[in-house]
């Protein structure tokens, strides 16, 4: 899969969604750039429409649908910051829209969906049971399921997180991304791995959501538990096509604790006024509790910031 995912692809994902998304900030960072001893640049998806990255994707992925895709509506499951970017997709182009999310799925994020006009489901136990659940009902309704990391359109609409980075930024040496199901590294890594194989790629996750670490580590694909975790963003097993893209697109992943994503939250907020969920914490916290050493100029994905407001406090208060 990786190999066929070009920057081609990346660029004219950019030119069709520019309208409906906004460019984000990249913004030195003072403490990460002593750390790392040179630039470090936080990109903030945070700050995205929808509150994360994952609009970018869905709405290139929406935008590429047939006449008859579009007139019959889609369907996706999500962890909610997929979700909230295909309701918002859907709506600007007038789509129909069911998302399926876990029922721990936080509720900023499915009241977000709702708001936007989607059907919602909350009750699956957890983000693969929903993906499951939502595949069929896409099959028996005829309805397209928005995968929410793969596809090749789906993944060029991420891409353009690095297609900006690299213009803000031409002497980029290094990026780190958040990993999940690959959907991020897997646009960003089509760009840079063609057009700048100079640039190292790493990624970070939480201990209780490291599908990509531990089957990269074990060679194979391996299956982890659904517990808990801040970084519920990134939860879920991955696949095959998931496993190829890590495998070509990382240089090393980093695997942050529960309290390092606390404390990288709180970081996030005391040091740049920025309110970011665990699922996004986790590149700055791998550079901020030195996981991985960064060639600079580096830049670090910040890629979402979706999180309930007594979680939040509570986080933030406890680690000031």
């Amino acid at each position: 899969m990786f190999e066929r995912l070009r920057p081609e692809a990346v660029r004219a994902a950019a030119k069709r969604i520019a309208p409906h998304i906004k460019r984000t900030r990249l913004v030195l960072s003072r403490e990460l750039s002593e750390i790392a001893g040179g630039d470090v640049y936080l990109k903030f998806e945070n700050e995205q429409i929808t509150g994360s990255f994952k609009l970018r994707g869905a709405l290139n992925a929406l935008s590429c649908l047939s006449s008859d895709q579009k007139a019959a509506g889609i369907v996706a499951s999500s962890a909610g910051n997929h979700g909230m970017g295909v309701a918002s997709a859907a709506k600007t182009l007038g789509i129909k829209a069911k998302v399926y999310v876990p029922h721990v799925a936080p509720e900023v994020k499915k009241s977000g969906i709702r708001a936007l006009g989607a059907e919602l489901d909350d009750t699956s136990a957890d983000y693969d049971v929903a993906m499951e659940v939502a595949k069929a009902f896409g099959k028996q309704h005829g309805r397209e399921f928005i995968n929410p990391c793969l596809g090749d359109d789906l993944i060029a609409g991420q891409g353009t997180v690095a297609l900006e980075i690299l213009e803000d930024l031409p002497a980029l040496k290094s990026l780190v991304v958040n990993v999940g199901g690959g959907g991020l590294l897997g646009g960003c890594a089509s760009l840079l791995r063609h057009e700048r194989p100079d640039v190292r790629i790493y990624g970070a996750q939480s201990v209780n959501t490291a599908a990509m670490s531990k089957s990269l580590a074990a060679g194979k694909i391996v299956d982890i538990p659904s517990v808990p975790t801040l970084a519920d963003g990134l939860a879920g097993l991955i696949d095959a096509d998931a496993f190829d893209i890590g495998t070509h697109g990382l240089d090393g992943i980093a695997v942050l604790t529960e309290d390092e994503i606390a404390r990288a939250i709180a970081w996030c907020s005391r040091d740049h006024a920025a309110r970011v969920e665990g699922a996004g914490a986790c590149a700055a916290g791998a550079v901020l509790f030195k996981k991985v050493r960064v060639e600079t100029p580096c830049a670090v994905v910040v890629s979402g910031g979706n999180i309930d407001q007594a979680r939040w406090t509570e986080i933030t208060a406890k680690h000031q």
